[in-house]
């Protein structure tokens, strides 16, 4: 009985490990896109308003195109 307690235990404590390692990736993962978007942001509120606009209307084919590849049209 005691043996099966001593397992339950281990197994426990090695979930619970694995479980902050994979917050702890995932956390720094988010951090980097955080970091990328401000930086992207910031990129952008640099430009002059018509290369501002030109981007952002690139971005927006873009990203048009995408959702067309994806839904297969």
């Amino acid at each position: 009985m005691g043996e099966n307690i001593k397992a339950r235990a281990g197994i426990a404590v090695a979930a619970a490990l694995l479980l902050v390692i994979i917050v702890r990736f995932f956390g720094r993962k988010r951090a980097n896109v955080i970091a990328t978007t401000t930086d992207i942001e910031n990129m952008i509120a640099a430009l002059d308003p018509a290369s501002r606009a030109a981007v952002l209307a690139r971005l927006s084919h873009d990203g048009v195109d995408v959702v067309k590849e994806r839904l297969g049209r």
